[in-house]
């Protein structure tokens, strides 16, 4: 593992940060941490998000075309149970 510094923080902010990390029972270099992960967390998430929305690996079906599936297996369910009005 490497070790991170940042320089010019100003006070207020660490005394906040430190306040921050005691209420969650941390150190501030624990709660520091976290964040750190959390960030790149959300940073790898977003980045797959990003990808499945060009559809390089998705499908090819647009949104009515899974709705029309959806709900002709509805239909073939409710009229298999013989729920009213399924058949319409």
């Amino acid at each position: 593992m490497v070790a991170l510094q940042i320089r010019d923080v100003p006070e207020e902010m660490r005394d906040r940060l430190a306040a921050i990390a005691g209420e969650r029972g941390q150190s501030l270099q624990a709660y520091l941490f976290d964040v750190l992960t959390d960030e790149v967390r959300r940073r790898d998430n977003l980045a797959v998000l990003e990808r499945f929305s060009r559809g390089r690996h998705g499908t090819a079906l647009g949104t009515a075309d899974v709705l029309d599936v959806l709900r002709a297996g509805r239909q073939e369910r409710d009229t298999s149970l013989g729920v009213p009005g399924a058949e319409e």
